[in-house]
């Protein structure tokens, strides 16, 4: 079975756009469930009329899940708890209060959640304002359709699917009670001065074409409050290539390969008995033990013999061998990290550790440009548009923050992996170096060593050696502390010229 077989099985809705299906099937690859719509479990050969079941038609009992695995890992990679970047600002309550909104709307765990679902090809976000306080949802885009201008900026995104008339209900609209169960057309649309919601109406008379005056809202910001991420694509693209999709053919063989290899291995532990008895030549024999092992015998029309149907144990070292090929052919075509830990004798540096896992990084680096480039960022501006468009401004963190400037907005992304304590020592002498001989400034080099080291802001971290700097008691202790070392090395040289001259 191939993937394209394997699509076949999905149910298929003709009304949605073709895109939505697509999304479908690869969710299903992503969310570890691409098997479920087969009937047949893969330990069944036959079927309750006695027909053979091919292997086509059996869900396989052994799933690597090795897509699922490599959007999970590039994803910790790009937004996990260690590597999350700092935003940096000319103003500094710009960044003060996006750094408050990080903690305030959890956009850590927003935007690993959107780098994941985006893997299949897109995500979005969309941000709301309640009571000054914004807010960010992530949604699903497979029934979102974005529209952009010659200048690829979203003049509208559409949102239409369909639901149950009893979860309409549920949300205070007027349906008839017959029509509980029937599927309604569920439509909103989002443009640069409102957000407009539509009367649900039943799939068969159409989409909905009526303006519900009460439930539109007119928010007048002069811009979509959506941020459009396409998967390792530029701005302005409806969906991106899929993380894993060229490496799915690959996987399902490996998981048939190994579900085949397990049935083999219990099939050796538990061989089927043949007995060769009677002289019948048409073969009228029992055919009982038709479903293998030796507890029940298969009779077959011949004399005298009985034996077990064993199998050779090398086709199981051939399998693994196979599995480690089509593994390493995945894990190439879709970057991950084709390191094995057991391997792995000692403690490794950072660096060494990025250059074996060079694959996985160089996908995290296309990922932190659509989701971290072209989204966060793009985020952070609509914030800051947010605190002039809103009256009053917007509350952060229980601080209100009002026309707040989005110049000189940059992310600086911690290193993928932490160095080790030699590392960054020399790192701090070849800043130190570069300091003194005027090849750099000091705001650079504390920079470069605070986000190295992992620091929340490294701006935040200029701001306190400007502090201790000017502190007349941090200037006292640090000239104190000068004058104790300098005593204590001319202390230890004249002990080193008294022992020279009584050895002598």
């Amino acid at each position: 079975m191939d993937w394209k077989q394997l699509r076949e099985t999905y149910l298929r809705d003709e009304q949605l756009p073709p895109r939505a299906a697509r999304l479908s099937a690869l969710m299903r690859v992503r969310d570890c469930v691409q098997y479920d719509s087969i009937p047949n479990p893969f330990s069944s050969e036959y079927n309750g009329a006695g027909e053979y079941i091919p292997l086509a038609q059996r869900r396989p009992s052994v799933r690597t899940n090795m897509c699922a695995t490599v959007v999970d890992e590039s994803a910790s990679l790009v937004f996990g708890e260690s590597h999350w970047p700092a935003v940096k600002a000319a103003d500094e309550r710009t960044a003060q209060a996006l750094a408050a909104l990080d903690a305030e709307c959890a956009l850590p765990a927003v935007m690993l959640e959107a780098t994941i679902a985006g893997s299949v090809g897109s995500s979005a976000l969309l941000v709301e304002v309640a009571e000054r306080v914004p807010c960010v949802t992530m949604f699903d885009t497979r029934y979102l359709t974005p529209e952009w201008n010659a200048a690829r900026q979203l003049v509208r995104v559409t949102e239409q699917y369909k639901v149950k008339g009893k979860d309409l209900a549920a949300q205070g609209w007027v349906i008839p009670q017959d029509n509980a169960a029937t599927e309604y057309w569920w439509r909103r649309e989002w443009n640069t001065t409102e957000c407009r919601v539509y009367v649900p109406r039943p799939v068969g008379k159409g989409e909905p074409d009526k303006v519900d005056k009460v439930r539109t809202v007119q928010h007048g910001l002069k811009f979509v409050p959506w941020v459009w991420m396409a998967n390792m694509a530029q701005p302005g693209v409806v969906d991106g290539p899929c993380t894993f999709e060229r490496s799915i053919d690959t996987v399902i063989e490996c998981d048939y390969l190994l579900s085949q290899s397990g049935r083999g291995l219990k099939y050796s532990s538990d061989p089927k008995l043949v007995i060769k008895a009677g002289s019948d030549p048409m073969g009228g024999g029992d055919s009982s033990g038709a479903g293998g092992g030796s507890a029940t015998a298969l009779t077959l029309p011949m004399d005298g013999d009985a034996k077990l149907l064993e199998i050779n144990g090398d086709a199981s070292s051939a399998m693994l061998e196979q599995y480690r090929e089509l593994r390493a052919i995945v894990l190439e075509q879709i970057h991950g990290n084709r390191a094995h830990a057991d391997k792995i004798s000692a403690a490794q540096s950072g660096r060494a550790m990025e250059m074996m896992c060079q694959s996985l990084v160089w996908l995290a680096d296309r990922l932190r440009l659509s989701y971290g480039e072209y989204g966060l960022l793009a985020l952070y501006r609509m914030i800051c548009r947010l605190s002039s468009a809103v009256t009053g401004g917007i509350i952060i963190g229980g601080e209100t923050y009002q026309n707040l400037p989005d110049a000189g907005l940059a992310l600086q992304w911690p290193p993928y992996f932490p160095s080790t304590d030699p590392e960054l020592l020399q790192l701090a002498q070849g800043l130190a170096t570069a300091v003194a001989s005027g090849f750099m400034s000091n705001q650079t080099a504390c920079s470069i060593y605070a986000a190295k080291v992992g620091t929340a802001t490294p701006q935040a971290e200029w701001e306190r050696v400007l502090d201790e700097l000017t502190d007349p008691v941090l200037v006292a202790k640090r000239e104190a502390a000068k004058n104790t070392a300098k005593t204590d090395r001319q202390a230890a040289g004249t002990g080193r010229t008294e022992t020279r001259q009584v050895t002598a």
